[in-house]
């Protein structure tokens, strides 16, 4: 377990942002709901769930342990049956061997099955989906239109990431229509026509009740990350939206869980699907988990200065339970002579894919965030997670904690605590 240590430590590389470490006092859940009052209780009942016990955020992860390959081995993307462009398109991305899921998915999607897709982030689902349905509209570019409704802006933007890649020199197009944008460029787009629109619940309702996006249009529809969206409160939008499509439609459904309320509006979506589930990693296996103690919320930031000056600790996700909270140790860490910013929400999008971009590619190595980066962003290379705020439930707990110790490696999560 992680103490205390209050000698000053000014040594280390130079890193950068900051301000005061003040109260958080008012917030909004990054689920959506009401606003909140934080007094600074690290523990304790929020939103009427229990206390997440604090042995639950110690394990080591297990020596030796290699993590299964998700990738089928012995099956090759040359030997898909789809077009010549898009196997050059895959080529050129470096793909070799297709996931677990791709591996059943496309054939499947291919043959025109509703696809019912229980799997995680990091399983290849993107292109599990993209790849067929890239090559169903080159062999019918005028009577194709795919809708893909996703619960954040962050995975809207890898999306259309992924179709620009895998779509190159096919003719197909796709929109982004994302809250944090401008609208106004969303309609003008949409206006166009284009064969893939791509967005989150909210801005896509807005612009279909301004009569911009007209529903019916669309036979294929892909609902990703499902569990997700239904966390963030997002179901009300959802049907709604869902009661405007077409009966006749092509329905991929892709979730890491099915829970009732998933599982309803799959049926209202789907005809005899074929289930895929993948098996999900336990991240407890490959991530050193521990606690920090504090005894004094004053000492919190000082415990996390001399953290991060640590030569092990590389690229951060520090997790924070506000906005505000997120930003004001972010400024607090800044002056401190770290190289960090914060996302959250509030930010404009063009904001928070500059700040992801700038994590990635090793611009700053620490990024304080709410739980909006706990799910769908899939950044290589990050050392540690540490929850500078514990997790409302243990749920987002394994999601946050996920963010480390990917693609085979080991990581390590910390999770500062109130005790003696």
């Amino acid at each position: 377990m992680y103490k205390q240590n209050n000698s000053s430590n000014s040594s280390g590389r130079p890193r950068r942002y900051g301000d005061r470490n003040g109260s958080r006092r008012y917030g909004r859940n990054n689920s959506g709901g009401n606003s909140y009052r934080d007094r600074g209780r690290q523990g304790g009942r929020r939103f009427g769930q229990e206390k997440i016990a604090h042995d639950r955020y110690i394990a080591r992860a297990v020596e030796g342990y290699v993590p299964p390959s998700i990738y089928v081995e012995d099956s090759h993307y040359s030997q898909l049956e789809v077009d010549q462009k898009i196997k050059g398109n895959i080529a050129r991305k470096g793909y070799l061997h297709p996931t677990k899921i791709q591996d059943q998915a496309i054939p499947a999607i291919l043959q025109g099955h509703d696809i019912l897709g229980l799997a995680c982030t990091g399983s290849g689902k993107t292109a599990a989906f993209l790849i067929p349905l890239i090559d169903k509209f080159m062999n019918d570019r005028k009577g194709q239109r795919c809708l893909i409704i996703v619960p954040t802006r962050e995975l809207a933007s890898q999306i259309q990431d992924e179709f620009r890649d895998l779509a190159r020199d096919t003719g197909l197009y796709s929109t982004v229509v994302i809250g944090g944008t401008n609208i106004r460029r969303q309609i003008s787009d949409l206006r166009r026509r284009p064969q893939f629109v791509i967005g989150t619940p909210g801005r896509l309702k807005d612009v279909y009740e301004r009569g911009e996006l007209d529903l019916e249009v669309f036979n294929n529809i892909v609902l990703d990350e499902v569990d997700r969206m239904l966390d963030m409160g997002f179901i009300p939008d959802i049907t709604y939206l869902i009661s405007k499509l077409r009966s006749e439609k092509q329905t991929l459904f892709f979730s890491a869980t099915m829970s009732p309320a998933a599982e309803r509006i799959a049926n209202t979506l789907m005809t005899d699907p074929v289930k895929i589930q993948v098996e999900k990693e336990s991240p407890l296996k490959n991530i050193d988990q521990d606690i920090v103690k504090i005894t004094h919320t004053d000492e919190k930031v000082t415990v996390l200065t001399n953290i991060l000056r640590k030569e092990s600790v590389t690229k951060v996700l520090v997790f924070s339970r506000t906005k505000r909270g997120a930003d004001q140790l972010s400024k607090k860490l800044y002056q401190s002579g770290f190289k960090v910013d914060s996302i959250h929400g509030n930010k404009p999008q063009h904001k928070r894919i500059r700040i992801l971009t700038s994590f990635k590619t090793g611009q700053i190595d620490i990024l304080v965030a709410t739980d909006v980066a706990a799910r769908g962003l899939d950044i290589p290379n990050v050392s540690h997670v540490i929850n500078y705020d514990e997790p409302e439930n243990y749920k987002d707990y394994i999601h946050r904690i996920g963010r480390t110790g990917r693609a085979g490696k080991t990581g390590n999560a910390l999770t500062f605590v109130m005790g003696r």
